[in-house]
């Protein structure tokens, strides 16, 4: 059974997780150093692209962990075993993000001449939803729909996560009868549904658009994972593979910037068609091995990798509090050393903000959360009055993939 971390993919987390907080952060990085924003520009306005890249990364991660565990046939107990790790995952550290951009809601209606617009969302409706992480589910678009801006992406896993027992099932069927190749284009095909959309529309954010993204990018990564786990490739071939994820990625940059230089006339947000390139680029990554996949899988990589969903929930609240604060203080960036090293600053304390929030919050509340359901295999497993060693926990850190993009 193939399981556990997939470093090279815990690094391409942490890539992700910055391309959106730098997106978040266009109009403080624009006053403060207007020449590097707008060298950066193609890359940084479609920074939102990156929710797309968390869900196909997502779907194969789960898959990774869970196909052999989940995908022979049905089971209550174990399906309900995995949505409780799932929340094990993300709750903890939703709920404190959730209920500090609360408290900052209401500090902003105390405290200065600046209240947040967000106070009219400050309902008993409005707090039941995102406790239950269904705030999105009645929504059309996701702005407005979480306190904490970012958020919105995780009502949206959570219903990945609640159909998962259920794709499981058919991946591993489909998976039964089609070889690797065929695969990687059914999960090339499986993405392609939101870019269609755009091609219509001209726009990617459109009513409900959110939920294809979700459900056709989780479920391109469950067939491109189920593709991979095929592949038993010679360290030459995984070579190759990382030299390929290299040409992707040049790719991706270098079409960001061609689109941005030769937009096309019928469509606003051309960056999007990009998310076509996602799947090949999660699947080389996951198989490749030296250049990219090498420096993705170095310990500071895959350490920032883990503290990623924590930067993906408090960088938003940073921005907030700096965006109140210069409007109540009549603050106005400047470009030069001050105004960098002010942003820089504020982005250092959203890094530190996720490391606070991995080791004090995310960490010790899965531990917490996850004993709750291995207690009762430890003591089914006890021999002679002694309890039995504990269910090795080899997904803690490759199932941790929410999609984290606002």
């Amino acid at each position: 059974m193939r399981s556990g971390e997939i470093k090279a993919l815990s690094g391409l987390r942490i890539v992700a997780a910055v391309w959106v907080v730098l997106f978040h952060f266009r109009p403080l990085l624009a006053q403060a150093a207007p020449d590097f924003t707008a060298a950066l520009a193609p890359v940084l306005d479609c920074g939102a692209q990156g929710v797309d890249l968390f869900f196909i990364l997502s779907g194969f991660v789960l898959t990774w962990n869970y196909l052999d565990r989940m995908g022979h046939s049905w089971s209550t107990r174990t399906t309900l075993r995995f949505l409780w790790l799932r929340l094990a995952r993300v709750w903890p550290v939703y709920l404190v993000t959730m209920h500090l951009a609360a408290a900052w809601i209401i500090f902003t209606l105390n405290v200065g001449h600046v209240p947040s617009p967000a106070v009219e969302d400050l309902t008993a409706t409005s707090y039941l939803r995102q406790v239950l992480l269904v705030q999105l589910w009645f929504e059309p678009f996701f702005d407005g729909t979480s306190w904490d801006g970012p958020a919105w992406s995780i009502s949206a896993e959570w219903l990945a996560y609640l159909l998962f027992g259920v794709l499981v099932l058919v991946i591993f069927r489909v998976a039964r009868v089609t070889r690797a190749r065929g695969l990687m284009w059914l999960a090339i095909a499986a993405s392609l549904p939101p870019t269609l959309l755009l091609l219509a529309s001209g726009e990617f954010y459109t009513p409900w658009s959110w939920l294809p993204r979700i459900v056709m990018q989780f479920t391109a990564g469950a067939l491109a994972c189920a593709a991979v786990r095929k592949l038993r490739p010679t360290e030459r071939t995984r070579r190759g593979f990382g030299w390929l994820s290299v040409l992707i990625g040049a790719v991706i940059i270098g079409s960001l910037y061609y689109l941005d230089a030769n937009p096309p006339a019928s469509i606003r947000d051309a960056s999007g068609l990009v998310d076509v390139l996602f799947v090949p680029l999660v699947a080389a990554v996951a198989v490749g091995a030296g250049t990219l996949p090498r420096l993705l899988s170095t310990r500071l990589m895959v350490y920032c990798g883990h503290i990623s969903f924590g930067l993906y929930m408090v960088h938003e609240l940073v921005h907030t509090a700096w965006n109140w604060a210069a409007v109540q203080f009549e603050i106005t960036l400047t470009p030069g050393l001050s105004g960098s090293s002010l942003v820089v600053g504020l982005l250092g304390v959203a890094v530190a903000g996720a490391a606070a929030l991995y080791h004090g919050v995310e960490e010790p509340a899965r531990l917490w959360m996850r004993r709750m359901v291995d207690v009762r295999d430890s003591a089914s497993a006890s021999v002679g009055g002694r309890p039995a060693a504990p269910e090795p926990a080899r997904e803690e850190h490759a199932e941790h993939v929410p999609a984290r993009v606002g």
